[in-house]
């Protein structure tokens, strides 16, 4: 898989290691090291039950400790947040977003949109 595209330090000293397959991926593979370099466990983290868990007022750095960097990111200033988009597998063409106040850096909404990349490939015409 590469090195990591992502590492977090965890408080009891351990690590987690993140490996994105974005950003048109649709997986990003989450593994967990103790202090002695050991493999603990690891888990695709890019699905529905993770993302639902994601809890209001979560920190920037627990959701990345979560479900890792996003596939996009995207300002919106007239309501300072920071919104971050993840692609997954689905069978519908949508993507789950993360809304980050931008003063606080905590979570204030997430949900699932269509993904922009749908549209693109929408070649049907209405004439």
């Amino acid at each position: 898989m590469g090195p990591p595209t992502g590492e977090y330090q965890r408080p009891d000293g351990s690590r987690r290691l993140e490996f994105a397959r974005g950003p048109y991926g649709k997986h990003t593979y989450m593994v967990d090291v103790d202090t002695q370099g050991r493999v603990t466990g690891w888990q695709q983290v890019l699905t529905e039950p993770v993302f639902n868990a994601i809890p209001r007022g979560a920190s920037r750095d627990e959701v990345l400790q979560r479900i890792g960097r996003p596939s996009d990111r995207m300002v919106i200033p007239r309501r300072n947040e920071l919104v971050w988009s993840y692609r997954y597998e689905s069978p519908f063409c949508q993507w789950f977003q993360v809304s980050l106040d931008r003063t606080t850096n905590q979570v204030t909404e997430t949900g699932y949109n269509v993904d922009p990349i749908c549209d693109a490939n929408d070649d049907r015409s209405d004439s």
